[in-house]
């Protein structure tokens, strides 16, 4: 496998790219799909559990690897959306403009988003520059309203589908008191409205940011709460596959 982190033009951004090595005994994995992953933590920071482990489960899928850290801020401070707006659509336009160096198809390259990152997610599949083919959403911020609880303001996207949102996939837990399933729920139902197809999978139980909901990420006692989460993964990766008709 190559790594290649490259730096974005906002100070702190950045991509890395996780590559798998071709090989002539995997025929259909020479030119590979490819999905860009972005991990939540409220705009403040980006969370490790949802950056790298992400990126491992995809490649062991067949996928090329893209974790973007973003501009993360305080608006007190001077931060505010535009700025990982900004950096996910240079992310988008990199990993197209490479696509055939890093083997890459980039009419299947989709985008997977956690909590705040599920919310740039969103806005790179409705208001992108270059918009993914396919988007997952895992317990996902959407709403303008979510705003209390992040670095700084942000737009309500729920708004902004229109009818080239690409399909999506949104998972969360009716427990998570941090993120309410209302955020998935009006996503989804503006997708219907505009006739975009996804699915939604909204678990009973289970923590605000479960990532893997596996021993990589989780304490042994959280594991065992969350041990029923761990299949949404697998139910994406199945999602995609045929989105992507791999």
């Amino acid at each position: 496998m190559k790594t290649i982190k490259i730096e974005l033009t906002n100070e702190k951004a950045n991509l890395t790219v996780y590559l798998p090595d071709a090989s002539p005994e995997m025929p259909r994995m020479k030119i590979r799909p490819g999905v860009l992953v972005i991990p939540g933590g409220g705009y403040r920071f980006c969370s490790d559990r949802e950056t790298e482990p992400i990126a491992l489960a995809f490649l062991a899928k067949g996928y090329a690897a893209f974790v973007l850290r973003y501009t993360v801020g305080l608006a007190k401070d001077g931060y505010d959306f535009s700025m990982p707006m900004a950096d996910v659509n240079e992310a988008m336009k990199i990993i197209h403009e490479n696509a055939e160096e890093w083997s890459v198809d980039k009419e299947k390259i989709a985008s997977i988003g956690f909590s705040a990152g599920g919310h740039l997610c969103a806005a790179v599949s409705t208001m992108g520059d270059i918009r993914p083919n396919a988007s997952i959403l895992i317990y996902p911020c959407i709403l303008e309203s979510i705003s209390r609880i992040l670095a700084f303001p942000v737009p309500s996207l729920e708004k902004e589908v229109d009818d080239k949102t690409p399909p999506a996939i949104i998972v969360a837990a009716c427990e998570d008191s941090c993120v309410p399933i209302e955020n998935s729920l009006a996503y989804a139902s503006a997708l219907e409205k505009t006739k975009i197809p996804f699915e939604i999978h909204i678990y009973e139980k289970g923590y605000h940011g479960f990532s893997l909901a596996d021993h990589t990420v989780y304490s042994k006692a959280e594991e065992e709460y969350n041990a029923h989460l761990k299949g949404w993964f697998e139910l994406c990766a199945n999602w995609l596959y045929k989105r992507f008709e791999l």
